[in-house]
């Protein structure tokens, strides 16, 4: 059950299967990790989009976030309206046995807990346990969020158990697994994904995942 008071939390609690990826969008990537947009590339064009809130979540790196950041205070000091940009970054983690991603989001940008997983590549041994990973993020000030919950070895109803039960914060509900050229989210699968996560009294987010030049593709 979520407990924590973030900011993010009430943004969050507004998400359905129609907020992403023209409102929200709180799992993309920049060539700081394995995406194709430079940052700057990627924060007009969410800018353009008319996006209200993103994260930008690149493997183990937050370096974008500064640059689009000085990016958003520059067109609001010039009276544009521009979107909240939260801190995010993509992490590995092991949960019950199977590799999965972790999604950090709304952390304190530089906070010494998670140094580790801020290096470009994942952590190994103890750091790379998903309990590690989720009190690494809360020490931080984040929320911690199972990406893709139906993308991995085990079935998306033992890893949401099992990372409500670690403390996670919540899970990615509205994904596009089909990876269609435009994003859209996948029926009946994200539906009980988003259930589940329900149920648990757990947050559910929405991204597009994008890695190529268009943020409203995969």
């Amino acid at each position: 059950m979520v407990t924590n008071p973030h900011p993010l939390t009430s943004v969050l609690e507004t998400i359905g299967p129609e907020s992403c990826p023209s409102r929200l969008n709180f799992h993309c990537h920049t060539l700081c990790s394995d995406g194709s947009l430079e940052p700057l590339d990627l924060i007009r064009q969410a800018s353009a989009n008319g996006l209200r809130h993103l994260a930008v979540t690149d493997h183990h790196s937050s370096a974008a976030y500064s640059p689009m950041q000085r990016w958003l205070a520059e067109q609001q000091n010039q009276g544009n309206p521009v979107p909240t940009l939260w801190t995010g970054m993509e992490i590995s983690a092991i949960l019950r046995g199977c590799l999965v991603h972790v999604l950090a989001l709304g952390f304190e940008h530089g906070h010494p807990a998670l140094a580790v997983y801020n290096r470009g590549d994942a952590a190994v041994g103890e750091a790379l346990r998903a309990d590690s990973v989720c009190r690494a993020i809360h020490d931080a000030g984040g929320l911690a969020i199972l990406a893709h919950p139906a993308r991995y070895r085990l079935g998306f109803p033992e890893l949401i158990d099992a990372a409500a039960d670690l403390g996670f914060d919540g899970g990615e509900a509205w994904y596009d697994y089909d990876m269609q050229p435009r994003w859209n989210w996948s029926p009946v699968v994200c539906e009980a994904i988003d259930q589940r996560l329900k149920n648990l009294g757990l947050l559910r987010t929405c991204g597009t995942d994008t890695h190529g030049v268009d943020l409203e593709g995969r």
